[in-house]
């Protein structure tokens, strides 16, 4: 699972640096040759979202609301602050108006709630982090009444059904807000694997991971010709289902828990750093290349800029994330009604 975080986080920045950000007119740092394969990049979104529901899920059983509360807080928002303000300070400073940031959308994007007043991200790749903050919040409810096999499996079928209720126009738009219909199948298909990966397959939890992948491959179609229209280039629909369909072969794979053999300790070191990393890499990156690509190597000052990102998260989870956590989690333990948290689970 660790080594899956890696890879969607390399591939989203990938996807930044090596095709969007000239696509996008950002820096004038072309590569023809390796852009028609980092165009793809962008399901490495799609991938951390299947993750997100069979982790969180997983870390959830047998919490109570308090704990989940505290968990998600304490993993999510620590490196999230300093990192919404590096990218503010850089934008400002060395933008040079390319991404504005203003002092209110600055101190809503601190609350990771801004989407909800429509307030703009201060980076493009934050609005992935509403979709994740929608996921636990059903979860959070599901918590409330209960985690069991029955009850996840009832919530995955009500899920995909008022899914497709949504996408045939027989409800209204402001209850996408909760559905969540472009990539809720994800996040079906994640808990479903949960289920799996605990109770082991059944024709049922099969049957909904089959569903999601059905339902993955036509928004995932429809995204990448938005994808392709946005950028004035092509993104093959064949690559598009593919690549989805090698996500949930791979998951359905950890799930049944084929894979433990290709475990290795360094994957659990480089994941910690691939949320920071997803984090800061996009618009500092892109401020950058905007900066310096008429002055340097594009090659080299890609591959400098990604080890550089890579330093910057890796400060980040050791500097960061490490000793605040723990200084977080005995705030909200004080802070929260309830029993206090007395384990720190991920």
């Amino acid at each position: 699972m660790d080594l899956l975080r890696i890879v969607a986080a390399v591939s989203v920045m990938a996807y930044h640096y090596l095709f969007s950000a000239y696509a996008g007119g950002l820096g004038g740092l072309a590569f023809p040759h390796v852009d028609v394969v980092a165009r793809y990049g962008y399901l490495g979104v799609d991938l951390f979202f299947v993750i997100s529901g069979f982790v969180v899920l997983l870390s959830a059983w047998d919490r109570s609301p308090r704990s989940f509360v505290v968990s998600r807080a304490v993993r999510l928002y620590p490196a999230y602050w300093v990192a919404v303000t590096l990218t503010a300070i850089v934008s400002v400073v060395f933008g040079a108006g390319r991404f504005p940031v203003s002092l209110p959308q600055y101190l809503a994007n601190l609350t990771m709630f801004n989407s909800l007043p429509n307030i703009e991200n201060v980076d493009v790749v934050y609005w992935t982090l509403w979709a994740e903050v929608r996921f636990y919040v059903m979860i959070l409810v599901l918590i409330w009444i209960g985690i069991t096999a029955r009850r996840v499996t009832i919530f995955c079928w009500a899920w995909l059904a008022a899914t497709f209720v949504f996408q045939a126009g027989l409800l209204p738009q402001a209850t996408d807000l909760v559905l969540n219909t472009q990539f809720s199948h994800y996040f079906i298909a994640g808990t479903a694997l949960c289920l799996i990966h605990r109770y082991g397959a059944t024709p049922q939890r099969l049957a909904i991971v089959a569903i999601s992948l059905g339902n993955a491959i036509y928004r995932g179609i429809g995204f990448a010709d938005r994808v392709g229209i946005r950028y004035h280039t092509e993104i093959h629909r064949t690559a598009v289902v593919m690549i989805i369909i090698a996500i949930f072969a791979i998951m359905l794979a950890i799930a049944l828990k084929l894979t433990h053999r290709f475990g290795r300790p360094w994957f659990a070191a480089l994941g910690a750093l691939t949320y920071p990393l997803y984090l800061v890499h996009a618009h500092v990156g892109f401020i950058i290349f905007e900066r310096l690509g008429d002055q340097a190597n594009h090659v080299l000052l890609v591959a400098t800029t990604m080890a550089l990102m890579v330093g910057v998260a890796a400060t980040l989870h050791y500097g960061v994330e490490r000793p605040l956590a723990p200084r977080l989690k005995r705030l909200l333990d004080r802070s929260l009604p309830g029993r206090p948290v007395h384990a720190l689970r991920k």
